[in-house]
C-alpha cells in the first residue's frame, strides 16, 4: 500500500492524531510510553462500546444521533450494580444494565416510527425519562459494584487490558455484521438514500429499529462496565454525549450516513484518551483545555477530509453509490475497517 492510498483511508486520521499526542506526553513527562498506552487501553474501549453503536445510528442516514446515549450510561450503571448487589450475579447485573438500555431504545424507536418523532427529539425525550429513573434511583443508593466484575475489567494480561481485547472482538463482529450480512447491507442502503432503499423493497423501518436498539443496548453495556470500574453516578455518562459522536465522525464514518467506519472509532477514542491525559499532564484550565481540543478535532477533521482531496474526489461532489449497495461489493466500498 503506497502513502497516497493509506492517506486516502477515512480511519487513518484518527490513529495518527493519537500517535502525535502521544509523543507530545512522552516529550513532556519523560517516562516511558509502554504505561501511558496501557492506561488509554483501559479506558478507551468503554467509549469505542457507545461509539460502535452511535456509529451505527449516525450511518442510518441525516439526521440520526442518538443523544439519549448518555441518560442511558448513567441509568444504566445503577440498574446493574443494584441488580448485581441483590442477586450476587455480575452476569445478572450486565444483563439488566443492557436492559435498562434497550428499553430507553424502545422508546425513542417507538416515537421516531410510530409518531414520526425526528430522532434527535426522539431519543431527547427518552435520555429524559432515563435521567428521571436515574435521579430515583440514585436518591438513598447503597449498592457496591460487584468486585469480581471490577477485578476483571482491571486485569490487564501482559500489560494489555483484557476489556480492550474484548472490545476488539467485538469491533471485528460489527465489521461481520456490516459487510456480511443483509442487516449490514440494507443500513448502508438506507444511509445513502432512504427513498430508494424503500423502492428497492428494504424494510426500513426495521433496519431503523434495530439500529436505534443496538445503541441503546451498547450504551447500557457500557453503563454497566463503567459503574463496576469507577462507580455508579448520575453523571456517569454525561462527557460520553459529545464524545460518542465525535469519535464517529473523526474515525471516519459520514456524518450524513451510507459509510461506516468501525476502525475509525478506535483512532478516535485513543485520541481523546490521550488528549485528555496531556492536557491534565500540563494543569491546563478548563477553557484552555476545551480550546486545545477543540483546535486538534478541527485539525483531524480537516485532514480527514484531505484524505479525499488526495484521492481525487471532493467530499462535496463525490458520487454517491446507488442504493443497490445491498450487494456486498458496495458494502465493501463503504464499510472500512
Amino acid at each position: 500500500m503506497n502513502i497516497r492510498a493509506l492517506v486516502a483511508r477515512p480511519w487513518i486520521w484518527g490513529f495518527a492524531a493519537a500517535a502525535l499526542v502521544w509523543l507530545m506526553i512522552l516529550a513532556i513527562s519523560g517516562q516511558g510510553g509502554g504505561q501511558t498506552v496501557s492506561l488509554a487501553l483501559s479506558l478507551a474501549p468503554y467509549l469505542v462500546i457507545v461509539g460502535l453503536g452511535q456509529m451505527l445510528v449516525v450511518t442510518a442516514g441525516p439526521g440520526n444521533i442518538d443523544v439519549s446515549v448518555a441518560p442511558i450510561i448513567s441509568l444504566a450503571g445503577f440498574v446493574s450494580v443494584l441488580a448485581a448487589f441483590s442477586t450476587g450475579s455480575a452476569t445478572v447485573g450486565v444483563l439488566a444494565g443492557v436492559g435498562a438500555g434497550l428499553v430507553i431504545a424502545a422508546i425513542s424507536t417507538v416515537a421516531i416510527l410510530g409518531l414520526s418523532v425526528p430522532p434527535i427529539i426522539a431519543t431527547l425525550a427518552a435520555g429524559l425519562i432515563a435521567s428521571s429513573g436515574t435521579l430515583s434511583l440514585a436518591n438513598g443508593f447503597g449498592a457496591v459494584p460487584d468486585p469480581g466484575l471490577r477485578s476483571l475489567l482491571n486485569l490487564r494480561p501482559a500489560g494489555i487490558p483484557i476489556l480492550a481485547v474484548a472490545i476488539v472482538v467485538v469491533t471485528v463482529l460489527v465489521i461481520a455484521l456490516l459487510r456480511g450480512t443483509t442487516y449490514g447491507r440494507s443500513l448502508i442502503a438506507v444511509g445513502q438514500n432512504r427513498r430508494a432503499a424503500e423502492r428497492a423493497g428494504i424494510p426500513v423501518a426495521r433496519i431503523i429499529a434495530v439500529t436505534y436498539l443496538a445503541s441503546g443496548a451498547l450504551a447500557g453495556l457500557t453503563g454497566a462496565l463503567l459503574a463496576a470500574y469507577i462507580a455508579p453516578s448520575a453523571d456517569l455518562g454525561t462527557r460520553y454525549l459529545l464524545d460518542s459522536v465525535a469519535v464517529v465522525v473523526i474515525g471516519g464514518t459520514l456524518i450524513s450516513g451510507g459509510r461506516a467506519v468501525p476502525v475509525g472509532v478506535w483512532g478516535a477514542a485513543l485520541f481523546f484518551i490521550l488528549l485528555d491525559g496531556l492536557v491534565n499532564l500540563v494543569g491546563w484550565s478548563s477553557a484552555a483545555q476545551n480550546l486545545l481540543k477543540g483546535g486538534l478535532v478541527l485539525l483531524v477533521l480537516f485532514l480527514a477530509g484531505g484524505g479525499d482531496r488526495v484521492s481525487g474526489t471532493s467530499s462535496r461532489f463525490r458520487r454517491r453509490p446507488r442504493p443497490a449497495a445491498v450487494t456486498t461489493t458496495t458494502t465493501g466500498e463503504n464499510t472500512h475497517g
